[in-house]
């Protein structure tokens, strides 16, 4: 079938393009003009397949502004100290041993109580993982934690708009399946804590606590109204207030803090909100460069090309010959297999997880006809999946928000256990409905 060699090429391409370290960007460059070779090949006008990919385009604008505050906040809040002075107090309190597990579990809590990832990501994710580095301890382990935690409370927080997207495009209650979610992610969740506190039992961490105060200490006029930035943060994402207008607040308070306890430059202000934050100290660097405009630029470019593909599956119709496959594959395995598999495939053409779970919902109204099943099975799969997806912004933005490269995906243990083990539940069902009806 035409429609699956396609996608099957490009999944080589993305596969090549990993293997062999090169830029995703070229693999997605790639995925374009095949794509659009296709849209002409059933006929559509080169004007209508470029209608297609800009009208992919425009449905993320609004995401790309998000990219820049983030990224420019970042910046900021190491410029005007906010991240020195919690990490300076911080320290002390937390022992290396324990600082993945920590991560994780502070990530969790801040998720689910602003219901973002990328808000959650910006501001304790920096923070721990700036704790982190002043331990020793590899962002490998540390960069998985945060990614983990910060996508807990994306999927079950009342205020996450991807538990709200699945409610409303599944015609459910959205408390109630916030109760099915945390009974199904229980036994992953503990399993998470289990092995990320084991993990820091076989860590080597060369803690450097006290020197990283010193250099603080130097480099900064510790004061607590460097904690307004933050705490603008969690109010304001409370108050459910825009997640741009609340970043726009906590960047304005690091720009006043930044000209005024810290004595900032105006130009200077302005080129680290673009280029981000580089001191000259050497040691100082080491710790808290990064963050700026600039450092959002290749997600960026990601995320358009893969928007694009979004635009010209739509208009050509190129996913809708899948669903009898997938019918088909559910009767052999199980409803959430397929599902499943049907989010791995949505998660690496989709730019982002919002796109993945209304192409996954689409491709699985048949798959699974009850609606509260198929909800939490979304949960359960569409929305942890596609951050694994290293083109994907669901885990691209966190991941270069806090400066980790892309394999610590390899540790976001939680993202792997929950539909793992949602999985094997559901063939122990299958078996025992096979078993109830032989009998």
């Amino acid at each position: 079938m035409l429609e699956l060699a396609v996608l099957a090429i490009f999944a080589v391409a993305l596969f090549l393009c990993v293997a062999l370290d090169h830029s995703l960007l070229i693999a997605l460059g790639f995925g374009f003009f095949l794509f659009f070779g296709y849209g002409l090949y059933r006929k559509n006008s080169f004007r209508q397949m470029v209608n297609f990919a800009l009208s992919g385009v425009k449905t993320i604008k609004n995401i790309l502004l998000t990219f820049l505050l983030i990224g420019i906040i970042t910046a900021l809040w190491r410029a005007c100290g906010t991240i020195p002075y919690i990490v300076y107090y911080a320290t002390s309190l937390c022992a290396p041993q324990v600082m993945v597990l920590v991560t994780f579990l502070m990530c969790c809590l801040i998720s689910f109580l602003t219901g973002t990832s990328f808000g959650a990501t910006a501001t304790i994710g920096v923070i721990c993982v700036t704790m982190a580095n002043s331990m020793g301890i590899p962002i490998l382990y540390t960069g998985g934690a945060v990614l983990s935690g910060v996508m807990f409370g994306d999927r079950c927080s009342p205020m996450s708009t991807s538990a709200l997207l699945v409610s409303t495009l599944t015609k459910t209650d959205l408390f109630r399946n916030i109760r099915h979610m945390v009974k199904t992610a229980f036994v992953p969740f503990i399993l998470t804590c289990l092995i990320y506190g084991a993990l820091g039992l076989f860590l080597d961490p060369q803690t450097q606590s006290t020197n990283v105060k010193d250099i603080f200490l130097t480099h900064f006029h510790l004061h607590p109204s460097m904690l307004l930035p933050p705490i603008a943060i969690l109010v304001l994402s409370l108050c459910k207030v825009n997640i741009r207008i609340t970043m726009a607040v906590s960047i304005v308070l690091s720009s006043i803090i930044a000209l005024t306890v810290e004595q900032m430059a105006l130009g200077d202000l302005l080129q680290t909100a673009i280029f981000g934050f580089s001191p000259e100290n050497h040691e100082l660097a080491q710790l808290l460069s990064g963050g700026g405009l600039l450092s959002m630029l290749n997600v960026s470019l990601i995320v358009c090309i893969s928007a694009s593909f979004s635009g010209m599956f739509d208009g050509t119709g190129l996913l809708s010959a899948i669903q009898d496959y997938l019918v088909r594959f559910s009767k052999k395995t199980t409803g959430f297999c397929a599902i499943c598999l049907t989010s791995v495939l949505t998660g690496i053409i989709a730019c982002n997880q919002t796109l993945a779970i209304m192409m996954t919902h689409q491709l699985c109204t048949q798959v699974e006809p009850d609606n509260q099943k198929l909800a939490i099975h979304l949960e359960n799969t569409a929305v942890v999946i596609s951050p694994l997806v290293p083109w994907s912004i669901a885990g691209a933005v966190p991941l270069a928000t806090i400066g980790a490269p892309l394999t610590c995906m390899l540790t976001a243990v939680y993202l792997y256990l929950l539909p793992l083990w949602n999985l094997l539940i559901s063939f122990r069902e299958k078996t025992k409905e096979h078993k109830t009806m032989s009998a």
